[in-house]
């Protein structure tokens, strides 16, 4: 129909007439309420914006020292399983400082420990390997 029926039909309808493709020949355009369209869309965007957000996997941190006690280690380890259960990822990390450099193998040996301690609630995602000054390993919630 031609452009001239179609506003006379979109203002009887109290509706707006939308063009959908308008480079086409002709133009193809189409009878809706352009605002409930728009809030719509806000709704579905809003909605997809929740779902991405509830999916979403935050990696936390846990800093251990090289000469860590054993009570210290148990309690990192129970937090650690809080942020576990919550479904995070958690990245374990060692500063080796001056000297400690020596001992990065000992620095291994408590990454080792400390993934054996979490070993009903975690696995290991990236083993403990050493970048620079770090000591550094990754661990994820178990299925």
């Amino acid at each position: 129909m031609s452009s001239y029926e179609a506003k006379n039909l979109a203002e009887k309808e109290q509706l707006d007439l939308v063009k959908i493709s308008p480079k086409a020949k002709p133009p193809v355009c189409k009878l809706m309420n352009y605002g409930k369209f728009k809030y719509e869309q806000s709704k579905k965007k809003q909605e997809a914006r929740k779902k991405q957000r509830e999916n979403k996997v935050d990696i936390k941190g846990m800093r251990l020292g090289l000469n860590i006690g054993e009570h210290d280690l148990n309690f990192k380890a129970k937090k650690v399983r809080g942020f576990l259960k919550d479904g995070d990822k958690v990245k374990v990390s060692i500063r080796l400082r001056g000297r400690e450099m020596n001992h990065s193998k000992d620095a291994v040996d408590t990454m080792k420990q400390f993934a054996e301690m979490l070993s009903d609630v975690a696995e290991i995602e990236s083993r403990p390997r050493q970048h620079g000054y770090l000591v550094i390993m990754v661990l994820t919630p178990k299925k």
